[in-house]
């Protein structure tokens, strides 16, 4: 197993904590110099805000950790391409990797449906996508799966 492997098996974890909590299932997980800073869970429907994403829960979480909202020395492992929002306060910590599992072709903005990447005022980084993204998918689709089979 690789190391992007090992984080998103740990963001995979916590995306299983979202599932549990009947929220979309996506995960993730803030590294710092080699070592887990943070993580994070999506919970919007418990939460009651549509801030409370994966990411952004991992960022605060990491941000409070180090003392700082520059995470310059961080990766951030997601079990699903990240949505505008999350590309947005990505790249404004100054993350400077992206690791995903599933590539989100609706709303995904590192390559999907949209690369915020490559906007000008972008800072460097590095993306990469579709680590583990079988395992990414698949929780995906049994939580969908079953929320359709509980509204019929």
């Amino acid at each position: 197993m690789t190391r992007d492997e090992s984080y998103i098996m740990l963001a995979l974890e916590q995306a299983r904590k979202a599932f549990a909590a009947d929220e979309v299932p996506v995960g993730a997980v803030v590294v710092c110099d080699g070592r887990l800073l943070s993580t994070g869970y999506n919970r919007r429907e418990s939460e009651k805000n549509p801030l409370s994403h994966a990411e952004t829960e991992a960022i605060k979480a990491a941000a409070a950790a180090i003392g700082d909202w520059r995470l310059t020395d961080c990766e951030i492992f997601v079990t699903l391409e990240p949505c505008a929002m999350c590309a947005g306060a990505i790249l404004n910590s100054r993350i400077r990797r992206v690791v995903f599992g599933a590539f989100d072709p609706d709303a995904g903005c590192f390559g999907s449906a949209a690369d915020l990447s490559l906007l000008p005022f972008a800072p460097d980084i590095e993306v990469i996508g579709g680590v583990l993204s079988a395992e990414c998918e698949a929780l995906l689709s049994a939580f969908f799966s079953d929320r359709r089979r509980r509204s019929f």
